[in-house]
């Protein structure tokens, strides 16, 4: 994906669309920690304890709900 930055205010953006977000399980909420090996940024999202242990029981959860469909899918 090619991204152009765009003007916001006396800084420029970088517009990250939804399903990236979603991919990383990110909103406008999530801090993001931003470093670079000198010719690439690497955004990272980050997250804390509590909010990875929720996502841990909701993939528990939705694993045990739907295992039979999951692994339908899977085949």
């Amino acid at each position: 994906m090619i991204k152009n930055l765009t003007k916001h205010g006396n800084s420029l953006a970088l517009v990250i669309e939804k399903p990236v977000l979603e991919l990383l399980g990110a909103d406008a909420k999530t801090q993001f920690k931003i470093t670079t090996d000198g010719k690439a940024l690497i955004l990272t999202p980050v997250t804390d304890d509590e909010r990875q242990n929720a996502f841990d029981k909701a993939l528990k959860d939705i694993n045990e709900q739907y295992s039979d469909a999951l692994r339908k899918l899977a085949e």
